[in-house]
Formats: C-alpha cells, structure tokens, sequence
C-alpha cells in the first residue's frame, strides 16, 4: 500500500505531464468527476486538456480509495484483442508520463504460468500466448527449464508451461494518482478532496455538502467500490459487487519478474521495499464502507510459504513489512462498466482488479466520450439492468479459464 501524496503543486509537474496530447473539444462544458482515484484523476486530467470547466470530487482525499491500495502491476497479456489494445494503449502513456517529476514506471517482464498436473491451465495458457501473437502483442511461450534460463531467481522445476510478456511494468499507484490529479489541477481543473457530493439525475447534477445544487453538462462516477452506492443514491442500479483482496509487501530481494502463479492463484511483482505480493480474493460482496482494510490473520504466513516456494528462499514473519486488504469491483460478464447510464450521468467501474494497469488508457477513452467522441461499445453499462444475480468471480485468472 502506497503512501497518500499532497498533489499539490511541483511547476514542472504539469509542464512534463502536459506534453501528453488531447484534443480540445470540451470547451464551454461543465463536468463534476466523483471519485478521485487513478481513472478518476485521469479522465479530469485530460477534459481539463480539452477545455472543459472541470471539478473533481472526492469525499476522502486523493487515491485514498482502491488506486492507494492497487499492486501496481500493468501488461498487456490479453487474448482479447480490445483488452490488448486498451492494456497496450494504458502501457504507452505510463511511459510518456513518467519521470522524475512524476512517477517512476518500471520496465519489468511480467509472467504467468501453470504447474505440471494443470493441464487445464497449461493449456489455456499455450491458446492465450497464440491469440496474443495473432494480434501482434509480443509474447513468448516457455517451459520450465527454459524459464529458469531467463530468470534465474525462479525455481522452475514444477513448472509445464509460462507465458512471458515484454510490454509489463509496475509503478505506485499512489504517486500516479497524485501526478494526474496535480496536472490535472495545472490544466485548470478543480480539486475538490474531502468533499462528499451527492449525484442527482433530469438534469446532470451534484449536491455538495453545503445542500448546493450544481449543475453540469456531465457527471462521472468513478468513485471505485463506492460507485454503487453512489449511483444507488441517485436512482441509478448498475450491475456492479465489490469484493476484498489481500496483499502484502516482504523483505526479498528481486529485480525480476512480476508473475502471476495461474495454478495457486497468487502473483508477485519487485517493490522498493522488497516484493509485493497478492491473493486472498473473497468471492463474495464486500460493504465499500465498512470492510475490514487488516490482513485476515494467517493471510500473510501462508502467502510467504508459497511465495517462498517459487523463489527457493525462505521468507518468514521477519521479513514481512506490512499487508492490507482493499476492495475490486466485479460485473456479471468481468467486463467494466464505461459510459452513459442516463443523460449526461457516466461511470467507469467493473474492472475486475484490472483497474489501475488500464487507468491511463480508459480515462482519456471516457474522457474522449464526454466530450463528444467515441465510447467504447463492447464496455457499454446499458447492457445491463442493474438489478442482475451474478457470483463475484475472482478478477487474475487466464484469459479464457
């Protein structure tokens, strides 16, 4: 879990996150953004580089929510071609913005794989890497002896088969949060945190704590977990759960690479502090605003183990810096939900844990929307009625499983 961050004002923070282009087309538009997470902060970013009278809300402070919470892991390691693409898109801009007086990405081969007597999942993973390739997305298939070659710091004995993306990193989440938001700010946004705004339908509008009613040309819900409710409170249903996750951050060295375990459900990318690592999922729906945000006692002893296992080390309860819990958001079909409920209301959630890694990408394709311009049809949030039965299903799995 990264560490909040006053978005607040570096001069050249918005000067080097600003040569990222946007068309100008928002001009003489009003939009009220609530939910000043990853997506949140993005989608304010680029409507305020477009022209658009911009205020975004939050009733806690900058990526206090699931964007402080994320793991931080991004590839485009997608069969899909519209997931590459998104994924693939959200990868570029993370490069262009990051630097020194924003946020570091981290170049970092991300891997999957599955263990001999999972041939369900082995082969899963062989269709993935080959729709991956078909679509032009750089992946390697691999097997153990193979992967042990390229990374020497797995142990690789058990494993059948691995497939290996070139387009991956990590970054904070946090600290990309806070950029966005403070540019977003240079780019004449409002920053409006610990502000807790009520959204109302026929006409667009927000009520701020005060009982003002403003309103605007367009409203974004893209308050994570609290989507629902939010939307709830305006007599909107959409046809999202949230649903807790675990993570943890140890003390062990590790340069390379990020991987996801297919076969016991855990994955691991390199940390400042050591490595972090990620399971725990509950598959079932969790109260947004009143959930446990400790570990589950034993969650992190038995993450260690296995955790240990994979990278022939032994790593105890000394070595463990701090674990956490934090919420996801799943839909009936594990596709988010991006784009125009009712006139001028729009939402962003749904997104299966994948939320942050496609952050840079879905913003600006929602913020592309609001102005004027293409939504993205397969994430429409009317294909749903809102009041669905539907099991929570855990977001890191393979493609296809």
């Amino acid at each position: 879990m990264s560490e909040g961050i006053d978005p607040d004002g570096d001069s050249d923070l918005e000067l080097a996150v600003g040569a990222d282009a946007f068309v100008d087309e928002g001009a003489g538009m009003e939009v009220a953004v609530v939910g000043a997470g990853a997506v949140g902060a993005t989608a304010a970013y680029d409507m305020a580089r477009a022209g658009a009278d911009v205020t975004l809300y939050d009733r806690e402070g900058i990526a206090s929510g699931a964007s402080g919470r994320a793991a931080g892991i991004c590839y485009d390691a997608y069969a899909d071609p519209l997931d590459a693409e998104i994924a693939g898109d959200a990868i570029e801009r993370f490069r262009r913005l990051s630097g020194d007086d924003t946020f570091q990405f981290v170049e970092c081969p991300y891997v999957w794989l599955a263990r001999e007597g999972d041939e369900q999942r082995a082969e899963a993973i062989r269709r993935q890497v080959s729709l991956m390739q078909d679509h032009g997305v750089v992946a390697l298939e691999m097997d153990g002896d193979a992967l042990a070659d390229r990374f020497p710091a797995l142990w690789t004995d058990d494993v059948a088969v691995a497939g290996i993306a070139g387009a991956a990193g990590y970054t904070d989440p946090a600290r990309y949060t806070a950029c966005l938001a403070a540019a977003a700010d240079g780019a004449g946004a409002t920053l409006a945190p610990e502000t807790a705004v009520e959204v109302r339908t026929d006409p667009a509008r927000v009520v701020e704590p005060d009982g003002t009613e403003r309103e605007v040309d367009a409203v974004l819900v893209a308050a994570g977990a609290r989507t629902k409710t939010v939307l709830a409170d305006a007599g909107v249903p959409i046809a999202m759960k949230p649903y807790r996750v675990q993570a943890l951050v140890a003390d062990c060295d590790l340069e390379e690479p990020t991987w996801y375990d297919a076969s016991e459900g855990f994955y691991v990318r390199p940390h400042p502090d050591g490595l972090l690592a990620g399971d725990g999922t509950e598959e079932r729906e969790a109260d947004p605003d009143d959930y446990d945000r400790d570990a589950n006692d034993g969650f992190a002893a038995d993450l260690l183990e296995r955790v240990s296992g994979r990278l022939d080390v032994e790593l105890g309860p000394d070595d463990l810096e701090r674990a956490w819990a934090g919420l996801c958001t799943a839909t009936p079909d594990r596709d988010p939900l991006i784009g125009e409920l009712r006139d001028g209301i729009y939402v962003a959630t749904g997104f299966q844990g994948h939320g942050f890694m496609r952050a840079p990408a879905i913003g600006e394709r929602i913020a592309t929307e609001i102005v004027g311009g293409e939504g993205i049809d397969a994430f429409d949030p009317t294909r749903f009625d809102g009041d669905e039965e539907f099991a929570v299903e855990e977001g890191m799995r393979i493609d296809g499983e």
